[in-house]
């Protein structure tokens, strides 16, 4: 997630530079046929701001569409940290010995409840590693130029730019070495540990450590568990939909193919300076217009690994210092600082 308030000019030329190079030359050529009388005519503008006002119309449709899925990306995790905070409460309040045939020492009640606030943070982040799963649809998926483009976005303003810690290596830290080797070879290992986080409650219930009552509150708590994976899920696993996507790119393209035909010509009428003015002019249009679709086409996506994305690792290790703290654990891990202005 970017959190400057503002982009620098150098990060501006850095990301879109050669966007802009591309431009300059594309106006520079036709700019030079006309001036060369090497072609003549000309496309009123009144068509081409027609088709340019319909462009504008379509890709802010588009854009839209890519912010919703943005921001309910991180409505979902924020409800994953109200309610894994929630959880980490219960957990603390509700495994005593009220109800317990055979009383527990307190380090024993500790031992229980630190395994079921470590499966949960274990948990956690499974599922995020489980999102940063690229999909046959995202930048990195693709070929050629896109493919390497994302590649380089990735490494210099994404998760490249932290250790990134995969679901591996966590879990080995929040799950008993047993419960790793057997959870870890499922394909869904996070829906695995949640069943698993139901099945100790179950023996907690038989042992007298919860109530009913109780037992039915931490299993409401799971379901939301579930409710709030699966949301995820669904942004990760639907693209917005490839026919929105594709032509409003295709639709960018004709309007900045045409824009140089009806823009050139008449800065020509003005005088000679005017001539090679256009070429700027021209180009900073069609730069508008590109921006509009880059920025909205890397934003459909925010669980990709780039700067676009929900700070998910940060958001983690929110979770996992509450959680801690609940325990009373005071050797903590740091909070996840931005870089670059670029939060993960």
């Amino acid at each position: 997630m970017i959190i400057s308030k503002n982009i620098s000019l150098i990060n501006i030329l850095k990301r879109t530079g050669l966007h802009i190079l591309l431009l300059l030359l594309y106006t520079g050529f036709v700019t030079l046929l006309y001036r060369y009388n090497i072609i003549y005519f000309e496309i009123p503008w009144l068509p081409v701001s027609v088709i340019g006002t319909a462009v504008a119309f379509y890709v802010g449709f588009k854009n839209n569409q890519a912010y919703d899925r943005m921001w309910e990306a991180r409505k979902i995790w924020g409800g994953i940290i109200n309610e894994s905070r929630t959880w980490g409460m219960m957990i603390d309040n509700f495994v005593t010995n009220s109800y317990a045939s055979t009383k527990l020492e307190d380090d024993a009640l500790h031992e229980i409840k630190k395994r079921l606030i470590y499966r949960h943070m274990g948990w956690m982040y499974a599922h995020r590693s489980q999102l940063l799963v690229p999909t046959p649809w995202e930048h990195i998926s693709q070929k050629g130029f896109v493919g390497y483009t994302a590649k380089h976005y990735v490494r210099k303003y994404g998760i490249g730019m932290i250790e990134d810690e995969i679901s591996r290596k966590k879990l080995q830290l929040f799950l008993p070495s047993d419960e790793y080797q057997r959870l870890i070879n499922y394909r869904n290992t996070a829906t695995q540990i949640i069943n698993e986080q139901s099945r100790d409650l179950k023996i907690l219930k038989e042992q007298g450590l919860i109530d009913n009552f109780r037992h039915i509150e931490l299993s409401r708590s799971l379901k939301q568990f579930y409710n709030l994976q699966g949301k995820n899920e669904r942004i990760k696993k639907f693209p917005l939909p490839r026919q929105y996507a594709n032509m409003s790119r295709i639709f960018v393209w004709i309007f900045i193919g045409l824009l140089p035909f009806s823009m050139v010509p008449e800065l020509i009428k003005i005088g000679y300076m005017a001539v090679w003015a256009s070429i700027p002019v021209t180009a900073l249009i069609g730069w508008v217009y590109m921006m509009m679709e880059v920025v909205g086409d890397y934003s459909e996506n925010p669980f990709q690994g780039m700067s676009n994305d929900i700070p998910m690792l940060s958001l983690c290790r929110t979770i996992e210092i509450d959680l801690r703290e609940m325990l009373g654990e005071t050797e903590l891990p740091p909070i996840i600082k931005a870089k670059n202005g670029i939060l993960m």
